[in-house]
């Protein structure tokens, strides 16, 4: 097993990888490093936050139709983005935002992935509850990865040819594991792409290595590795869960064979996880692109 150092340098070198190298990682978007720089400061620039989301037409929308949602219950609908904005709240719009970016960057046209963004924004949020249920982590952390877990796929279906089909067969396959079959085929897999793309995009080297190792349950135990990450990736498993069943989804097999360790790892209680499955309801139901 590698340290939280180790990680890092192994994401660097998988980018040297010949499998990888034929891979086009995209650059970081222009209007995510805005966001970013908007958020850098001691204070947040929210005069270039209202800017941003006012620059493209599509963003706005997406702003100002979760403000109109019910989940907010407006008696007069918000008609701009800086009324969109005061309706959200800061984090929410920063996220909502970096989740539009994301999809517009990565906008692969695929029927594999009719469903690819709203199961990756309600996963975020997921991850955000569970955070700010347990810890007094960063609740940005958690969104972040939850956003970016699964990032390699899009990427995979649009740079290698034949990833469409291998990920067909991944989802079916009961003799070996997703990513034991994408390295069958193509010699790597979501995991390492989508660390790249999260070093390659400025996200947090936590979030990063966490999306490395979130298919490497055995990572729980070692405390060679950062607890914020090993938190990380159990989260993202019951994230998983509590999406798959709002989409009404059976339960997945690494749920099946790890879901009662990641539980345990966090201390989370089966009546734990049935609240949540209530309380993330609405939010999940206001997920729309």
């Amino acid at each position: 097993m590698n340290s939280p150092h180790s990680i890092d340098l192994d994401i660097q070198q998988a980018r040297l990888h010949p499998a990888v190298r034929a891979i086009v990682i995209p650059p970081c978007p222009e209007y995510l490093l805005r966001l970013q720089q908007a958020m850098a400061g001691s204070e947040v620039d929210l005069a270039a936050l209202d800017h941003l989301a006012s620059a493209d037409v599509a963003m706005a929308a997406a702003l100002i139709r979760m403000a109109n949602s019910s989940l907010h219950g407006l008696e007069q609908p918000a008609q701009t983005v800086g009324m969109a904005l005061t309706v959200l709240g800061l984090r929410p719009s920063v996220e909502l935002l970096a989740a539009f970016i994301t999809r517009h960057a990565l906008n692969v046209r695929s029927p594999l992935l009719e469903h690819f963004w709203e199961s990756s924004q309600r996963r975020a949020i997921a991850c955000e509850h569970i955070g700010l249920q347990l810890y007094n982590m960063d609740p940005g952390l958690g969104y972040s990865f939850g956003l970016f877990c699964h990032v390699g796929i899009p990427v995979l279906i649009k740079a290698v040819r034949g990833y469409g089909s291998t990920l067909t067969e991944a989802l079916a396959r009961q003799d070996r594991t997703f990513t034991q079959t994408e390295n069958a085929n193509h010699r790597t897999d979501h995991a390492v792409v989508g660390a790249i793309v999260a070093r390659t995009w400025h996200l947090p080297a936590a979030v990063a290595q966490a999306i490395w190792l979130h298919h490497d349950f055995a990572c729980l135990a070692d405390e060679r590795f950062d607890p914020t990450v090993r938190r990380l990736v159990a989260m993202g498993e019951l994230a998983d869960f509590l999406v798959t069943h709002h989409e009404n989804l059976p339960p997945s097999r690494e749920w099946q064979s790890h879901g009662e360790t990641c539980m345990a790892h966090l201390n989370v209680t089966q009546n734990e996880l049935d609240h949540w499955i209530d309380a993330l309801y609405p939010a999940f139901e206001a997920v729309r692109f």
